[in-house]
């Protein structure tokens, strides 16, 4: 098993995901691209000491950029969209 501090990369702290952790207790994070949801729950649960009621994921794509006429692609990423229970709350997303 991974250690918990290579499924979770960075918080990911927006306006959308500040909404989020207001009104229905989520958190947002950017994972490893190939963590599951199980791995994505432990590694919060560990690092954190809160209990985890779901976890959704999704993979974003890279955008193509151009600079001139040259053109690359930035990397794919991951993105975990994580619910905890009711009372629980993690306090670098507080401050």
């Amino acid at each position: 098993m991974k250690h918990p501090r290579e499924i979770l990369i960075a918080p990911l702290i927006s306006e959308k995901s500040t909404a989020l952790q207001h009104s229905h207790n989520c958190y947002t994070f950017k994972v490893s691209l190939n963590a599951n949801k199980i791995e994505i729950q432990h590694a919060i649960e560990k690092i954190f000491n809160v209990h985890v009621i779901n976890v959704n994921t999704f993979r974003q794509r890279g955008k193509v950029k151009r600079m001139g006429r040259y053109s690359g692609k930035r990397t794919d990423w991951k993105k975990a969209i994580v619910r905890l229970k009711p009372g629980d709350s993690i306090a670098d997303f507080e401050s």
